[in-house]
């Protein structure tokens, strides 16, 4: 392990690893689902219980500080992580950077991994007996996805089921959790909402796998891209794309919702981030131009979503 940071007093260093490993910026991957399903309850039931919209979104990020310290330590340990040269890191790959920077041990990833797993559970174990019973099993499946992400003996990631894992984890699963929690009831609407989330939030991943690629291939992560290769994966990045946006048409057929159209409001950055992507694949510095257009692609269309279902009701 590099000890860049292990100066640092213990309780201080460690402190500074969990925020790190933590890292609340990326928690809008969750955020952006859950204020949809919360204004789509809003709309069909005129209310939103404040209380229980914190306490779920307080599981959901338990579950993402648990999965991000899961991913750590098995990225670490597999190479994947220490084979990322120096200039190929980016603010959008190579993971959290905590234990190649020192900040933590793999052991005491492996306690934050532990500690914020079992802490969500109870969250969402009280959240069923105290809300909505139904929505026990949903929160099982999203801690179980989380964990086997990364973990043995599924690694998930590591056999080309990571960008699957991650769309259906972050689109249907959690906006449909969210909504019933909130709503009281289940719905096939807001399966359907997930779904262009879902494949947006999944060319995230897609993208940000570019400057692993080499450190992916060498440390036997055979993820979809390095299956692929950079340059059949640039399809896959334009087809996500494409299929997002007509998830958005099928939504609005489906909710009869023209405003659901609104989301559409992000192809501006996402033709900007194909076009660079397909420029500068193998340069990684200008490549971050379509790392933060598909991100920006993924905020601007759930702002739109979020406005499309209080606009409609």
């Amino acid at each position: 392990m590099e000890r860049t940071a292990m100066w640092i007093p213990g309780w201080k260093r460690i402190w500074n690893g969990f925020w790190q490993l933590a890292d609340p910026k990326v928690w809008l991957a969750s955020t952006v689902p859950m204020l949809v399903a919360a204004v789509m309850a809003w709309r069909d039931t005129g209310r939103i219980p404040v209380f229980w919209l914190l306490a779920a979104m307080a599981g959901v990020y338990l579950i993402e500080i648990g999965k991000n310290a899961v991913n750590e330590f098995v990225d670490y340990e597999s190479g994947v992580d220490r084979f990322v040269e120096p200039d190929k890191r980016t603010p959008f790959s190579g993971g959290k950077k905590t234990i190649v920077d020192g900040l933590l041990t793999v052991r005491e990833t492996r306690w934050i991994a532990a500690a914020t797993l079992a802490a969500a559970f109870v969250v969402g174990t009280a959240i069923a007996i105290w809300r909505e019973p139904d929505i026990f099993w949903i929160g099982v499946l999203g801690l179980l996805l989380a964990v086997f992400y990364t973990l043995p003996p599924l690694k998930l990631s590591y056999r080309g089921w990571g960008e699957v894992t991650v769309g259906l984890t972050f689109g249907p699963l959690l906006l449909t959790g969210m909504y019933w929690v909130l709503a009281g009831t289940f719905a096939w609407k807001a399966i359907a909402a997930g779904v262009p989330l879902a494949f947006l939030i999944a060319n995230v991943l897609w993208i940000n796998q570019y400057p692993d690629y080499e450190a992916d291939l060498k440390g036997n992560k055979r993820n979809g891209l390095v299956r692929l290769g950079k340059e059949k994966g640039l399809i896959v990045y334009r087809l996500l794309f494409v299929a997002a946006y007509a998830g958005l048409a099928a939504l609005t057929l489906i909710d009869r919702n023209p405003f659901w159209l609104l989301g559409c409001l992000s192809i501006p950055w996402a033709v900007k981030a194909v076009r660079v992507a397909a420029a500068f694949k193998d340069d990684i510095p200008r490549l971050m131009k379509a790392n933060a257009c598909t991100l920006t692609v993924y905020q601007v269309t759930g702002l739109g979503m979020m406005l499309a279902a209080g606009l409609f009701g």
